[in-house]
């Protein structure tokens, strides 16, 4: 997505950055299981645990243990309009963890401030009797791009999603998954709207799902690691 002047402003070490690594833990937000931690640095990767029944989050429509945000030198960063970033990690998708006619997010860029919420998420979506891992453009209401997900469950894939935060028509995004050697999907596309709100955009990974599809739902986890976020000078 043109140029490859590349700056890394963020590439957090578990062991050495903890939970500190983010700017805001969402773990257990409505106390439904005290003293139960699920986000967790675990050596070299971050762990998010979800039970079902059992774990609610402040709507109780849904669970939620994620992460949010970026923490650099003791503050936050955030994407600002008009710049383009590159964010790159390693995820583990284990069987346990199902596709949902629902929503299941397993990660999301997201804009605070007014009028802000998702514009991009990355989702375990069952739909027409598959099992896909999607990246919805929220704002838009556009599909970027799909992959089956059987494929990529209980091993380690590679995630790369460069986004040119922007509103319509200039927002654009370009998403890559690769399992080992094979690609599962690369894919570019403008035309979008990636910008919300007046406060910036920031990331967000873990487990954030609705309790709707509750036949699909139970105890589960996911792994994270090798995070990294780039922006384009």
């Amino acid at each position: 997505m043109g140029g490859d002047r590349w700056t890394l402003v963020w590439s957090p070490v578990p062991r050495r950055d903890g939970l500190g690594a983010f700017g805001g833990i969402e773990d257990d937000r409505a106390g439904s299981h005290p003293g139960v931690p699920h986000v967790r640095a675990l050596g070299t990767m971050y762990r998010f645990d979800i039970h079902h029944p059992g774990d609610v989050d402040t709507y109780p429509d849904r669970q939620r243990q994620e992460v949010r945000g970026m923490r650099v030198g003791g503050r936050e960063r955030r994407a600002a309009e008009g710049e383009t970033w590159r964010f790159t990690w390693s995820w583990y998708l284990p069987a346990a963890l199902r596709a949902t006619r629902s929503f299941t997010h397993v990660h999301q860029q997201f804009a605070s401030g007014a009028g802000g919420g998702p514009v991009l998420t990355v989702s375990l979506r069952r739909r027409g009797g598959r099992d896909l891992v999607e990246l919805n453009a929220f704002r838009s209401g556009v599909i970027v791009g799909e992959a089956e997900l059987a494929p990529l469950r209980s091993r380690w894939i590679g995630v790369e999603l460069e986004v040119l935060f922007a509103g319509p028509p200039a927002g654009r995004v370009r998403w890559r998954v690769t399992a080992g050697n094979a690609v599962a999907v690369d894919i570019e596309r403008g035309g979008l709207a990636t910008w919300a709100g007046a406060r910036g955009v920031f990331p967000k990974w873990g487990i954030y799902r609705s309790l709707e599809d509750a036949s699909r739902l139970n105890d589960a986890h996911l792994l994270l690691k090798d995070l990294k976020a780039y922006v384009r000078r």
